[in-house]
């Protein structure tokens, strides 16, 4: 069975669940999240299984025309070594696994449509004049229906003919008589060491996963024909914390397990709450700000010095007549930094632990936790043909050098500090169960 969106737990049906997420849209697609275009997307066990494992390969002349190929009842993929030869690879049932697809494609075998997203961009549009990275059938992910329900990504996914196609200039290679390849702009994926739960895990080097699941160092750009060093004691089966790169968006994983040790969007909400009962105050207008509601005047909307982190209301004060600059001059510190205003970070999957909204991210002013905002401070995403970067997980913008800045709120006594201070408050928690988390845009 495939579902979509949050239900109540089932002991039986429910353990195999994951959840993917956009890491972008802070929780939801502005124009709203329909049918198989959405910001985060569940996996869960099928009624009837439709994973595949590879059968045989053999030597063709005119790959288009044979059998495997026309038959829209096999899945086969066909790696074409010149105009006249190619090895084509059928692939039978598998009982034991659940099959899921991702690309920008919006063919019924796609499950989960993606699409290039312009960074920061506040409506999540997309822009027309770019052409897009994302291939049309990016990957698919195998997921075991039996406990321990582990989940592995492949490159390239099949089309409504059940076929893939590896052009002539595709990166391919025989091994012990198994032939194998990568796809144009390649699939990545990155490994954490440690726990994503708690924001303790250490991202480890990205890879590059091929056809057949096998990893490998990253190409010198992503298109290279070279394909990289094989790692053979690195595996494509994905872990809580898990990301999927796939060139124009990138994907969070989360696991059952690991969502069940992690804030929802309510924990989220009461922290808000706990912030705002606290009554922050501006220090120059002297009126009490409201963080965090959509409905926010003007005058109740909080800003934050990004270079001292004093959070104040929107005021003309240090603003100098006439600039271009953005830069104000905090009139607490006198210190010249961005003012911007301080937005919600909506998307739960994303956090890291229960702590206080005590840090945002720099230039974006999302507000997280502390170890939220520096284990996505320290975690490089790809960016262009070969670089790395670091981004918010809500918008994607480019991080700068300072990454982040800790909140001060003026007339705000005290914060939680802790999550077992949060849980003490909070009598009502009832910890997130499942979920397969966010996409993140890597352009």
């Amino acid at each position: 069975m495939y579902r979509q969106g949050w239900w109540e737990s089932n002991e039986e049906t429910d353990k195999g669940l994951r959840r993917v997420c956009i890491y972008r849209y802070n929780g939801y697609l502005p124009q709203g999240d329909k049918g198989r275009r959405r910001s985060k997307f569940v996996l869960h066990r099928r009624e009837k299984p439709n994973g595949i494992k590879r059968s045989k390969h053999y030597v063709v002349d005119t790959p288009h025309t044979s059998k495997a190929v026309l038959d829209a009842n096999v899945h086969s993929i066909s790696y074409t070594l010149s105009r006249n030869q190619a090895v084509i690879v059928e692939y039978v049932p598998d009982e034991e696994t659940d099959m899921f697809q991702i690309g920008r494609s919006s063919e019924m075998p796609i499950d989960f449509v993606v699409m290039d997203t312009v960074a920061g961009e506040k409506t999540g549009g997309v822009d027309k004049s770019m052409q897009s990275t994302i291939s049309r059938f990016a990957c698919r992910i195998l997921v075991d229906r039996k406990p321990p329900y582990q989940a592995r990504v492949f490159a390239a996914g099949f089309d409504s003919s059940r076929n893939i196609f590896l052009g002539e200039k595709a990166s391919k290679w025989e091994e012990n008589g198994v032939i194998d390849g990568l796809t144009t702009n390649g699939v990545l994926l990155l490994h954490v060491k440690g726990s994503f739960v708690g924001g303790d895990a250490k991202a480890l080097p990205w890879r590059e996963v091929s056809v057949n699941g096998g990893m490998y160092t990253m190409r010198e750009s992503r298109s290279a024909p070279q394909k990289g060093k094989k790692m053979e004691n690195e595996s494509n089966v994905l872990g809580d914390g898990s990301m999927i790169d796939l060139c124009g968006v990138t994907l969070l994983w989360r696991t059952a397990e690991g969502l069940e040790k992690s804030p929802m969007r309510r924990d989220i909400e009461q922290m808000v709450d706990i912030v705002n009962a606290g009554r922050p105050q501006c220090p120059v207008g002297l009126n009490t700000l409201v963080v965090g509601r959509k409905t926010n005047s003007i005058e109740r909307q909080p800003y934050v010095y990004l270079k001292c982190g004093h959070v104040q209301g929107f005021h003309e004060w240090g603003l100098k007549k006439g600039a271009e600059s953005k830069e104000r001059t905090c009139p607490i510190c006198l210190t010249i930094g961005p003012f911007v205003a301080l937005s919600m970070s909506l998307e739960a999957a994303a956090y890291s632990d229960f702590g206080p909204l005590s840090h945002a991210f720099f230039p974006c002013g999302h507000m997280v936790s502390e170890k939220t905002a520096m284990y996505w401070a320290n975690m490089p995403i790809p960016h262009g043909t070969k670089g790395l970067q670091a981004e918010c997980p809500y918008c994607a913008t480019p991080l700068e050098v300072y990454t982040c800045v800790h909140l001060y709120y003026e007339n705000v006594k005290k914060f939680i500090t802790s999550e077992q201070e949060f849980k003490m408050t909070n009598v009502h928690h009832l910890p997130n169960r499942f979920s397969f988390c966010s996409i993140i845009p890597g352009k």
